[in-house]
């Protein structure tokens, strides 16, 4: 049950908020101001509906017990209702109240690689990352292809794309790790069930304010792209190379013919990968409170299987199995993955927290 004190502290720093924000007309304090009151509205309007409810309790429980028959019966009959109702909202605002990833409403940098099984890996990388094309566009989210290593029998060995929109990574954080699938690939010719597997990185893409590089730690070298590309490949210096000296962390981007644009990209990238080594190492120290949780991320451990003679996927951290195989990997169904993996998270979260008696 949560403290009634916690409940009222909510709801009067929720209050103090308004306040401020009709009160002032600094820009920067409006800005900070409308956020807190975004994270907070949801939250305080289902504390107020708790606060409520909890209110209406003990006046039924006095109306209960009325010398007036008629109206006793009517308190208990409305009290018993309330009763079914209170664990419900108890719940959900126990869910609201839970620390917040502060990462979640990142855009992202997405990462799809094919693992074991050759060309039949890389046709999965492409499918995989199809499936999360039209589960962004589902999504109304923005993708944007920064490099592409295309493999010669379909698919990818590697891409590296832009998902920008709203809470990105607190949708797509679960997808990383290993994916595997199990099918007969088009180049069999006896019709055996290969396995082959692919990884998919998730890093959240920070602002450029959270995350500082000093140019002082960087080594960006240019040099001739190869590969398709048109005329400027190999007669001019259009590919970028950034070392991140004090990391060794190496990005290089050579997909656009302007050197410019491919610093950018690069740029994007590097503290992409800066942000989330830092936000691994903060795991890391973590690791005996996160040890419950659902999916680490660590690209290590095979999350899904794809096994399409059976048209059946099944998620490992939640063994949880879908017969839609078809749907999940052309994005239409996804979200019903993901929607499990984060009631998981969500519910292991709680349970942690209640077992450390918050």
């Amino acid at each position: 049950m949560i403290p009634q004190e916690k409940i009222s502290a909510l709801i009067d720093k929720f209050d103090k908020i308004e306040a401020a924000m009709s009160s002032t007309a600094n820009a920067d304090d409006i800005v900070r101001l409308s956020k807190e009151h975004g994270e907070l509205k949801d939250v305080v309007e289902k504390a107020r509906e708790l606060s409520s409810a909890r209110t209406q309790l003990v006046e039924l429980e006095e109306l209960s017990e009325s010398d007036d028959s008629e109206m006793a019966a009517m308190a208990k009959e409305e009290l018993a209702t309330l009763n079914e109702t209170m664990p419900a909202l108890e719940h959900e605002l126990q869910l609201m109240l839970l620390p917040k990833d502060k990462a979640d409403d990142s855009s992202v940098i997405l990462e799809v690689r094919a693992g074991t099984g050759g060309d039949e890996a890389a046709i999965f990388a492409g499918d995989l990352f199809r499936m999360y094309q039209r589960y962004a566009s589902l999504n109304g989210w923005r993708v944007e292809i920064l490099s592409a290593s295309e493999a010669e029998m379909g698919g990818y060995k590697e891409i590296q794309a832009s998902v920008n929109g709203d809470s990105v990574f607190a949708k797509m954080k679960f997808e990383a790790g290993v994916h595997r699938v199990q099918r007969v690939p088009e180049t069999e010719t006896q019709g055996r069930v290969h396995t082959s597997a692919a990884t998919v990185a998730v890093l959240p893409e920070p602002e450029e304010v959270d995350i500082d590089i000093s140019e002082t730690d960087l080594r960006v070298d240019v040099f001739r792209a190869s590969g398709p590309g048109g005329q400027s490949v190999n007669t001019t210096d259009s590919a970028v190379r950034i070392t991140h000296i004090p990391t060794g962390v190496v990005v290089i981007q050579q997909d656009e013919k302007s050197q410019h644009k491919n610093r950018a990209k690069a740029m994007k990238v590097l503290r992409a990968r800066l942000y989330e080594a830092e936000r691994a190492r903060v795991d890391a120290e973590r690791a005996a409170e996160r040890k419950g949780m659902v999916g680490s991320g660590d690209r290590s451990e095979r999350i899904r299987t794809y096994n399409y003679p059976q048209s059946r996927v099944t998620d490992h951290r939640i063994n949880l199995t879908l017969y839609k195989l078809s749907d999940v990997i052309a994005g239409d169904s996804l979200d019903e993955l993901v929607d499990a993996l984060i009631s998981q998270d969500r519910a292991d979260r709680l349970a942690a927290m209640q077992g450390d008696g918050v």
